[in-house]
């Protein structure tokens, strides 16, 4: 079992991070931990630049200042592409899922596997039905193309990809976006099984207050440049900050909150 100072070491600690292309600024100073086995969201208004600091911390853009590091790793050694060892650790599911269109989903799913493992063919079709299954795909999907795939089906198959190796560390961009809501609930839940079955840390990039009050540990806020705010959905419900109170108590932000508190009393009856 892990002692009390692993468990306190961030998975990923981010420092005093400036982002800035040409003359705009996106991030002026950004600092945020987070820890092993929560499901971390970061949040924010549109061109807050919360998709530009996932992509620092896996390491395809480098901030203009200030340091990130993944298990202690400083992600400015990530950058030149993804042969380093810690890109085993981690899976990324890019918006809208990211699959390749000239490849069935089983192909897709396997892409990590063929390029960064030696194991054979069979292996890696038995390795992928298994995730192909885990995220609640039924096998004759496996033969499909992405255009003959649901949107929620994509999503689910872009997870499977992000998963197949097993990662310890999950990144997911906007992973409910323009999803029927029902369909967005289940990715939620799905989510939650893989983090607490996998043992995964998960870093969410969203902007889905549903999905905040549902599965999210703690929240960032971004905005003008800086973290807002860092807590659970309801210490954050109760800031003082304009912009937080705005982006948690419209109306999207009270109707979320409602389902939110009627699911709780579901589960505890």
């Amino acid at each position: 079992m892990p002692s009390a100072t692993n468990i306190e070491t961030p998975v990923i600690d981010v420092r005093h991070v400036v982002t800035k292309f040409g003359q705009a600024v996106v991030h002026e100073d950004v600092s945020l931990c987070i820890r092993q086995g929560e499901i971390f969201a970061i949040a924010g208004g549109n061109g807050c630049g919360k998709t530009t600091l996932l992509r620092e911390i896996i390491g395809l853009i480098t901030p203009s200042a200030g340091t990130i590091r993944l298990f202690g790793i400083d992600s400015r050694r990530l950058e030149a592409g993804d042969g380093h060892p810690i890109h085993r650790r981690f899976g990324v599911m890019f918006q809208h899922g990211a699959l390749f269109s000239s490849l069935t989903l089983a192909e897709n799913v396997a892409v990590p596997l063929r390029e960064h493992t030696d194991l054979n063919p069979r292996l890696i079709r038995e390795i992928v039905d298994v995730k192909i299954a885990m995220v609640g795909l039924p096998p004759d999907s496996a033969g499909k193309f992405p255009n003959e795939l649901s949107g929620g089906m994509r999503r689910r198959a872009a997870l499977a990809r992000a998963i197949v190796m097993d990662p310890q560390l999950l990144f997911l961009d906007e992973p409910t976006a323009g999803l029927d809501p029902m369909i967005a609930a289940g990715f939620d839940d799905l989510v939650l099984s893989l983090k607490t079955h996998l043992g995964l840390t998960v870093v969410m990039v969203t902007h889905d207050l549903d999905s905040l009050w549902q599965i999210a540990t703690r929240v960032a806020v971004l905005g003008n440049g800086k973290v807002l705010g860092v807590g659970t959905m309801r210490e954050l419900s109760q800031s003082d900050d304009r912009i937080i109170r705005e982006y948690f108590h419209g109306p999207r932000g009270r109707v979320a909150h409602e389902q939110a508190a009627w699911n709780t009393r579901e589960r505890q009856t």
